[in-house]
């Protein structure tokens, strides 16, 4: 089988499942989050945690529950790594450094997955497991907790709350998030992917050389890694490593699983705002731009840039050859739709254009379908906006869901697109004008500021995915990102939380003659286009100066 057929073959099987889990997963959200009854064990939760589960809460209430939550994972994540010398399964490593263990910490806890440090070298098991493999649950469960609640603005009528933060964190871990990954954990031992407590084991290379081959609990974290869209490895090799992604149908299970929850999450939006076809154009407007996504990365790395590379067929430098160039490119893309930040394959090693759409993908906000909860949220926001314009052009207060959109709605729509832009374009431009940022620069050129560039998108958007070429374990490097991947993640949901709140309290607006149809493919088109215009004005002098540069030269 040609690439070109291996790669269609890939993209619609993968296609054909998830419109099955659209279904069926898609429904039991809405039930999981609709539902007045709470597991034995929940209520065990509750009673520890001293909450109120059928006590609901406002839109500010939520929004101070969340960031305390999140706050209180930062120190322990942080401490873990601190005294990981002093710990059970420790394996003898010493303490992480200061502004390593920060940015671990900050970026688990963010749902971006950053790594500046090799993880089988310098995590014990019980911080891989206590501390990120947990990140790693309740940090997509916090993603999907925001989603509900705005979703839950647009379903209510002048109400005050918005729903409980505790009972939907819990809910979306016991009841979605550990059963799913605890099955897909299986099936992946099965695949062959290591699960163990072993530590690193001393073997004789070809050569006569020593090799530390390090086990460990690595399905359990690869199972929630790619289904809470996170992205973590647990090698510094991550999805390309053997232990982690040992086959090609592995490689196609932990893509369907990272898309699985954002994928779904359209058709709980559907359900429950009465209107399951809304749903679908949201989900039409993710799948159009994912698409176009896969398929221009896929025809950038296999035709190649250069005369060495047509020659060969394809770009073959970076790529795994057990997955062949479109399972890793397929990956590479799904990966950046979403916030997943996962690496089959070495981005840094994609042709100019290849490793400019994985880029874009993330400049888009990561909406196509986008993380756990985020893809969603980032979407009808998009949606939101959208409607405005539509209503500035015919002169009529723009209506969406039979809400207005007023000032107060524009206005926290705005600053929530406006937060990830300013920090990358300014994060870019801080690195590029000290000598602390230059200091871990190994290229020059439009490359090297595509590096940066990428980094600094990366953090914002919290996926986690890097270009090679920076050294961004110095201190510098670890607080900039760090500060980047925390406002990046927080100040959005605080927005989000405070237009839930401004949307629940609204009355319904009656349909009239002049609404805008907003499930129909006029308004598919509509969003599409607002999505890639917005990005394109934000962004294309800098990708005209990095990627766009580099590939056209």
């Amino acid at each position: 089988m040609g690439a070109a057929a291996a790669g269609a073959v890939l993209v619609l099987s993968v296609v054909a499942v998830l419109a099955v889990v659209y279904l069926l997963l898609g429904d039991y959200l809405y039930r999981v989050y609709t539902g007045t009854r709470h597991s034995a064990a929940e209520r065990l939760v509750y009673r520890l945690i001293g909450v109120r589960p059928d006590a609901e809460q406002p839109w500010a209430v939520y929004a101070r529950a969340l960031l305390a939550f999140s706050a209180v994972s930062v120190l322990v994540v942080y401490g873990m790594q601190r005294l990981q010398d002093r710990l059970v399964l420790g394996l003898g490593r010493p303490p992480v450094p200061a502004h390593v263990a920060w940015n671990t910490a900050v970026s688990f806890v963010t749902n971006t997955n950053w790594q500046s440090y090799p993880g089988e070298t310098v995590m014990g098991h019980l911080v891989q497991m206590a501390g990120l493999a947990v990140q790693n649950f309740v940090s997509a469960a916090v993603g999907m907790s925001v989603a509900i609640a705005l979703v839950r603005g647009f379903a209510r009528r002048q109400a005050d709350t918005i729903g409980n933060f505790w009972v939907d964190l819990v809910r979306g871990t016991f009841r979605v998030l550990l059963p799913i990954a605890f099955v897909a954990a299986l099936v992946l031992v099965a695949g062959g992917v290591v699960q163990n407590f072993a530590a690193p084991h001393e073997v004789t290379t070809l050569t006569g050389g020593t090799q530390a081959i390090t086990g460990g609990p690595v399905a359990s974290q690869e199972a929630i890694k790619e289904l809470g869209t996170n992205g973590g490895g647990f090698y510094n090799a991550n999805s390309a490593h053997p232990f982690e992604n040992p086959a090609g149908w592995t490689n196609w299970l932990q893509i369907v699983l990272l898309l699985a929850i954002p994928v779904a999450l359209p058709r709980t939006f559907g359900r429950m705002v009465g209107q399951v076809r809304q749903g679908h154009a949201i989900l039409a407007v993710m799948a159009v731009i994912a698409l176009v996504s896969v398929l221009l990365t896929n025809v950038f790395e296999a035709s190649g840039g250069a005369t060495v590379t047509r020659a060969a067929g394809a770009a073959l430098e970076g790529k795994e050859v057990r997955f062949g160039v479109p399972g890793s490119a397929t990956f590479a893309a799904a990966t950046t739709l979403t916030s997943t930040g996962a690496a089959g394959s070495a981005h840094d090693s994609f042709t100019p254009l290849g490793g400019m759409m994985t880029m874009v993908n993330m400049m888009l906000g990561e909406v196509a379908p986008g993380g756990a909860g985020s893809g969603l949220y980032g979407m009808l926001v998009l949606a939101m906006i959208t409607v405005f314009v539509a209503g500035l052009m015919v002169g009529r207060t723009p209506e969406y869901l039979g809400k207005k959109i007023g000032s107060r709605e524009i206005k926290l729509a705005s600053l929530y697109f406006l937060v990830t832009p300013a920090l990358v374009l300014a994060g870019t431009a801080a690195a590029m004008g000290n000598r602390a940022g230059l200091a871990a620069m190994l290229n020059g050129g439009p490359h090297g500021l595509s590096e940066i560039l990428y980094a600094f998108t990366s953090a914002a958007n919290n996926n986690g995915s890097a270009f090679a070429g920076i050294s961004a374990g110095t201190p510098w490097w670890c607080v900039a990102l760090g500060l980047c991947m925390a406002f990046g993640r927080f100040l959005p949901i605080v927005f989000i939380l405070a237009l839930a709140g401004s949307l629940a309290r609204q009355a319904p607006v009656p349909v009239s003659a002049g609404t805008l149809p907003t499930h129909r493919p006029q308004f598919v088109g509509m969003v599409a286009g607002v999505t890639v215009v917005l990005v394109a004005l934000t962004f294309l002098p800098a990708l005209a100066l990095a990627p766009l540069a580099e590939g056209l030269s």
